[in-house]
């Protein structure tokens, strides 16, 4: 939720409306798409394999690797960097301490985080790549 609040107010304040839809569309995606990873791996979380010490929060019951967490993180600072590369390294701190968050409440292992982080950047950068189109001046320039 805070990525899509976070979204909204840079759209809105660099007056681009379709950057919210991409922060949307990264969130979706790469929720969905570290779901479906978690299903295939099968990997158990971290209280099911280790007792102690008990974890901070309530334990998801899905699978763990990779994170959701990390994932949508890391895709929707990156897709807000994109736009607003001044924002970058506060948008990345936040879904880095996001990210860790995870290890340190006792739900995640590192590697978990790791691969939700790269998974969340390769989402971001698909998603730029498949939503680009070159501007039409640009275009008009080459051909005339």
């Amino acid at each position: 939720m805070i990525w899509l609040v976070i979204g909204l107010a840079v759209a809105a304040f660099l007056r681009r409306p379709w950057l919210f839809a991409q922060v949307a569309a990264a969130v979706v995606v790469s929720d969905l798409l570290a779901l479906a990873i978690r299903q295939m791996t099968d990997r158990p979380r971290p209280p099911s394999v280790y007792p102690e010490p008990e974890p901070l929060v309530r334990v998801p019951h899905t699978y763990s690797f990779p994170s959701g967490h990390a994932t949508v993180a890391f895709a929707c600072a990156a897709t807000l960097a994109f736009a607003a590369p001044r924002a970058a390294p506060a948008l990345f701190v936040l879904a880095a301490a996001i990210a860790w968050s995870r290890v340190y409440v006792g739900v995640h292992y590192p590697l978990d985080v790791l691969a939700g982080a790269v998974l969340g950047l390769l989402v971001a950068r698909a998603l730029r790549w498949l939503l680009a189109t070159p501007p039409r001046s640009r275009r008009a320039r080459r051909a005339g």
